[in-house]
């Protein structure tokens, strides 16, 4: 990625006095996401400064007791360290096939204001497959202005289901800001950099409105979380050049174990509707929260939705309890079963094999969830899909684990760092072949031994050093 800016100064002509043009500038960069073979969308936001404030008002940790009373904190935002204020301008992007972007695609200019965060995602279309793009966002304060601020990265399109196509990707979660183990961002950045990944799914808890300081109990203040971490340069530079399909929790959602019009009174006057809105708002996705995506013959994912459709966790436990709502349970059902892909993979925000701590009750490995639970996995034994994984986040430790009744094949990702990492209930021998309390990702590679598809999921401490790796290949060559 390479950033520059062009600069002009306007003169007042009365009386000869320089006079500086307004500026845009790009401090969080954009991100990439919702790859498809044909489509793609490109997130970016105008701010105020090239940079986020580094020397803002430190208070960072976990918020104090929980008060139903909202009292707002003395300490202005744009006053606090890692805050990006949002400036009014237009951006515009321009996408080729070219690294020079001669002949590129202009889409563009689109007016940003605060109503939005100042943010834009742009809906590109017509793509084609296995392909990659070059792109640059540019943005100006305003109309006929000289001062351009601009970002380039590159992406890969998915390659059709008919093609072969090697294909690695990233798997993250815990992403506190209190728990950054750099302040550029996180050592996992550069480590899955190294790896030419083709995107990454960072499966929720991305920031942590409740239980990171500044508690996020309005809009200006949740946004203010998505700011601090998507302007550090680490993350930015990743996200120039590694897409993402992005996946929401609880914590980034509105509060620990939320569900649909929760509403906590030690969160208002934030609710659950607004961290939805937000979401929306500051991560590029696309016009549903759940869906599937083919990268070539040997790899089709799941991204499922989590919360927008659950039950209440209190509910009694039974066949009208559900997390992910019947609608999109039926549609990941009939989706799984109609793919021929060499492997699939569900991502999904939390558990579906665990186990878990006994006191949890908020996913498909607690007993408060065991009936839905329960009916997937011995689904998939039914429908014999021995090629089906479980990747997923929440968690704050690593591990593979094998539901000894049905064989199916979970991979946590762990935190994103390792002081983030803990609450474990302990190596359960039974069930996890890989069991380790520490930070870092998951990488999961789909390539072809012997002309044989070939899966492998490798668990990486911070640095991207390899902790443990299972290898499967399938049993039908392509």
């Amino acid at each position: 990625m390479y950033r520059w800016v062009l600069l002009s100064v306007l003169f007042a002509s009365a009386c000869g006095v320089e006079k500086a043009a307004p500026l845009a500038y790009l401090a969080m960069g954009f991100r990439i996401g919702e790859v498809t073979q044909e489509s793609a969308v490109v997130w970016t936001r105008v701010t105020a400064n090239p940079e986020c404030n580094w020397s803002g008002v430190r208070e960072v940790g976990r918020p104090g007791p929980r008060s139903e009373e909202y009292v707002p904190s003395p300490i202005n935002i744009d006053d606090r360290i890692g805050a990006v204020p949002g400036a009014s301008g237009q951006v515009r992007l321009l996408i080729s096939k070219s690294p020079s972007l001669i002949d590129a695609r202009i889409m563009g200019w689109n007016r940003v204001d605060p109503e939005s965060d100042f943010t834009h995602q742009f809906r590109v279309s017509d793509l084609e497959p296995d392909t990659r793009y070059y792109l640059r966002v540019e943005a100006r304060a305003e109309e006929n202005s000289e001062t351009v601020y601009t970002e380039t990265g590159s992406f890969l399109t998915p390659a059709e289901a008919d093609k072969w196509q090697f294909v690695r990707f990233g798997v993250i979660t815990g992403q506190a800001f209190r728990s950054l183990d750099d302040p550029r961002g996180a050592n996992i950045y550069p480590a899955m950099g190294s790896l030419g990944l083709n995107f990454l799914v960072p499966t929720g808890d991305t920031v942590y409105y409740d239980s990171d300081l500044p508690r996020a109990r309005t809009v200006d203040l949740a946004r203010h979380h998505w700011h601090r971490i998507y302007s550090l340069p680490r993350i930015v530079r990743f996200h120039s050049l590694v897409p993402g399909y992005w996946e929401k929790d609880d914590h980034d959602t509105l509060s620990d174990d939320v569900w649909p019009a929760q509403n906590p009174k030690w969160m208002l006057p934030l609710t659950f509707e607004d961290g939805l809105k937000i979401f929306r708002e500051q991560v590029p996705v696309g016009e549903k929260p759940y869906r599937t995506i083919r990268w070539g013959e040997g790899l089709q994912i799941w991204i499922v939705e989590g919360r927008d459709f659950r039950s209440e966790n209190t509910m009694e436990d039974g066949p009208d309890k559900t997390i992910w709502g019947f609608e999109q349970r039926d549609w990941l059902l009939e989706t799984i079963l109609e793919s021929d892909a060499a492997f699939k993979i569900l991502v999904s925000p939390t558990p579906i094999v665990g186990p878990d701590r006994p006191n949890k009750r908020d996913n498909h490995s607690n007993v408060a969830f065991a009936h839905e639970g329960n009916f997937f996995r011995n689904w998939t034994k039914e429908n014999k899909l021995s090629n089906l994984y479980v990747a997923c986040g929440d968690r704050h430790w690593q591990y593979m684990s094998v539901d000894p009744k049905t064989g199916l094949r979970e991979f946590s990702c762990g935190p994103a760092t390792d002081v983030h990492a803990g609450g474990t209930p302990g190596h359960n021998i039974r069930y996890q072949p890989f069991h380790r309390v520490a930070g870092g990702f998951l990488s999961v590679t789909v390539t072809r031994e012997d002309d044989r598809p070939t899966i492998i999921f490798r668990f990486h401490d911070v640095d991207g050093e390899v902790v443990y790796e299972y290898k499967e290949k399938a049993s039908v060559p392509v």
